[in-house]
């Protein structure tokens, strides 16, 4: 195991004192201890390829950034990797997780690209190497990837291929997320709330991580689909299932994080304007399946977004029954979203899909024909 504080302080000698990107789990403890220190700083981005160009900016500007991600997100790189860090030279350090590694137990999401990962880099032009087990490793280990890093000019990465970092410090979800101040709904009490006053023909499609998880341990049901992947792209598969059937209402459930990570589908939506669209964001400031790290959420007026955005309405939920009477007054005239504030935390008795996702897809293809 690699004392995070150590490594840390390790990148700090050289000159790294910025940190951006989308938390893994098994990056808690370095997030944790970064937006802890007073020599480091905690950038937030909505995506990885974002991150990126943030840490390629402040390369730009005479600065260095490490960009932290799962290495599900080398999707969300691609194009700066080949459009942006390749024609100028710019060389950014990665430090990615090997979700999905070959001979591993991991979910089916990371299968694929657990498999391409290495591989995939390499295509990008995108040395890499591991992060060591073994701690005395570790600055040595490092030393080469900065060396490869600036030798090259590209940007190298760093790959863990586990839950590598110990010590640190715990960092409370209030402070995690600093905008949640009062004592709020549950996420799995504001899905009760939803399948209580939901059109119970209507399709629910729940983003990545404990959302959809605590949606199939409440109520699993024909109409739903959970999706384990595809972080951010929840509403996008809704705006096409709503479009492809407008008889039926749709509801997308997302999370703050996901829905900032790819929030130009709410300008798709609104252009489009299914009016059987019902956009719901659980809103709990934090990536709660990761370690609750802080979002930009704080910053954001998700209904003055989605109204701009051309949704013919937006309703500012404070409470379950405020959430309640929403679902029960929903506008026909265009898209909806409405916005509730959660605390963060899950159901203790979380369960996950039982279902492969083939088989959940194709059930609700096969109700919704």
């Amino acid at each position: 195991m690699v004392n995070v504080q150590h490594f840390v302080s390790a990148l700090i000698d050289w000159k790294i004192c910025c940190f951006t990107g989308v938390p893994c789990s098994y990056l808690t403890p370095l997030v944790n201890e970064v937006i802890a220190r007073p020599d480091t700083r905690y950038l937030m981005a909505a995506n990885e390829g974002e991150a990126l160009s943030i840490a390629s900016g402040l390369w730009l500007a005479g600065n260095k950034a490490v960009v932290l991600s799962q290495n599900s997100g080398l999707g969300n790189m691609i194009n700066p990797l080949t459009s942006l860090n390749a024609p100028f030279r710019i060389p950014v350090l990665l430090l990615m997780t090997w979700r999905g590694q070959p001979g591993t137990q991991d979910e089916p999401q990371h299968e694929l690209m657990g498999s391409i990962t290495p591989s995939l880099l390499e295509k990008c032009g995108v040395s890499w190497s591991l992060l060591p087990e073994d701690p005395g490793q570790m600055e040595s280990s490092l030393k080469m990837a900065i060396d490869t890093m600036e030798q090259q000019q590209a940007p190298h990465a760093l790959i863990m291929t586990g839950d590598q970092f110990e010590g640190g410090v715990h960092v409370p979800s209030s402070i995690n997320a600093p905008h949640i101040k009062t004592v709020l709904p549950a996420r799995a009490d504001a899905l009760e709330t939803l399948l209580a006053h939901a059109d119970p023909e209507g399709v629910m499609i729940a983003t990545t991580g404990k959302t959809g998880r605590e949606l199939f341990t409440l109520a699993d049901r024909p109409e739903h689909l959970y999706c384990v992947g595809s972080m951010g792209y929840t509403s996008a598969i809704a705006h096409g299932v709503a479009l492809g059937c407008p008889s039926r209402r749709v509801y997308v459930i997302d999370g703050d994080g996901a829905a900032l990570m790819h929030a130009g589908s709410m300008s798709s939506i609104g252009a489009s304007a299914p009016a059987n669209l019902v956009h719901i964001v659980l809103d709990n400031g934090c990536y709660d399946s990761t370690g609750a790290q802080p979002t930009s959420a704080q910053s954001t007026d998700f209904v003055r977004l989605a109204l701009a955005f051309g949704y013919t309405s937006g309703h500012r939920c404070t409470s379950l029954a405020d959430f309640a009477r929403a679902l029960n007054e929903l506008d026909e005239s265009g898209p909806c979203l409405l916005h509730l504030t959660i605390q963060p935390g899950s159901m203790k008795a979380l369960g996950r899909p039982t279902i492969a996702p083939p088989e959940v897809a194709r059930r609700l293809k096969r109700r919704i024909g």
